[in-house]
């Protein structure tokens, strides 16, 4: 199969009729085998009920439906699991995005050898306070942590060889920063291709200012996972060994000068307890790497999800 197509949705009927129409109209004008696997995340609107019906129609939409809302990143990866294209394009269902863009985003992929490219939307057409500067902020960031040099890390139109979206896991809010994860993975052919940025047509933005704080919080897990994830006893156990060895340095210090001066007062000294204080800080970092070490080694599937039904798969 030539291109797979993952759309994450919630609420979005009123532009999912002249979504897919677009999709369908571009790959079979360029003669591509293709599937569209709209992936509805809890929507309360008649939004299944039309993926439904488009299912029926056309064999090559098909439909997964959660049985309430996860987010963004959940349905992304249940639409990853599904998709069989050797090129996997995602875009948002909000007609932000182009379908017009997908030839240009597989042959990137198929031509020039990318493992995956990323939209960069140089044109916006979105608030410049609320979201146009602090997604500059973001990217600044993520750019400058991961070194990764992409304008626009959170933008939902990207292209990816298959290989690339069976090999990374996405789960709680970490979208926005599949390049790093891909990056982690060993993908490091990672393009950019500026895109169109459209108006929005219908609805409103489905992000609200908690997007921002869980940014950052986000790229700091996943910076985190990337280096001591499978180790995380090289991290913690570090830090505890370092605390320690300075608590119990100082603690040996002042108990040699009470032996040397019996006038020497100890338990009134501040250093005594800030040495005290800092073996037990190490000793629980230390033990902290310890069970994490465990937890990582014994962790349970983090990607389950309910889903309600399926069509067309």
């Amino acid at each position: 199969m030539d291109v797979s197509i993952v759309v994450p949705l919630i609420n979005e009927d009123e532009s999912l009729p002249e979504l897919c129409n677009w999709i369908e109209s571009v790959v079979t004008t360029h003669g591509y085998s293709y599937e569209v696997i709209l992936v509805d995340d809890g929507s309360t609107d008649n939004s299944w009920a039309f993926i439904e019906q488009r299912s029926k129609q056309n064999p090559c939409f098909k439909g997964i439906k959660f049985q309430r809302n996860y987010g963004k990143s959940a349905a992304l990866n249940e639409g990853f699991k599904a998709a069989q294209g050797d090129v996997v394009i995602t875009m948002d269902a909000d007609m932000q995005d182009s379908p017009d863009e997908i030839p240009e985003l597989r042959r990137m992929i198929v031509e020039e050898g990318y493992d995956m490219v990323s939209g960069w939307k140089k044109k916006r057409y979105d608030n410049t306070l609320t979201k146009n500067i602090p997604s500059k902020l973001f990217n600044a960031v993520a750019r400058r942590s991961s070194g990764i040099q992409l304008h626009d890390f959170n933008c939902g139109l990207k292209s990816y060889r298959k290989k690339v979206i069976k090999s990374i896991e996405v789960y709680g809010e970490m979208h926005r920063y599949i390049p790093i994860l891909a990056k982690w993975s060993g993908f490091r052919k990672i393009g950019e291709k500026v895109v169109e940025h459209r108006a929005r047509k219908y609805g409103v933005t489905k992000f609200g200012w908690q997007r921002f704080v869980n940014g950052f919080l986000d790229l700091a897990t996943i910076m985190f996972l990337g280096k001591f994830g499978k180790r995380p006893m090289q991290f913690f156990g570090l830090l505890g060994t370092i605390f320690f060895l300075v608590g119990f340095g100082s603690s040996v210090y002042l108990i040699i000068g009470k032996f040397i001066d019996a006038e020497f007062s100890l338990t009134n000294r501040p250093s005594f307890y800030i040495a005290l204080t800092t073996m037990i800080i190490g000793m629980q970092l230390f033990l902290t790497g310890f069970v994490a070490e465990l937890i990582a080694r014994n962790a349970p599937e983090r990607n389950t999800y309910l889903i309600e039904t399926r069509c067309g798969l």
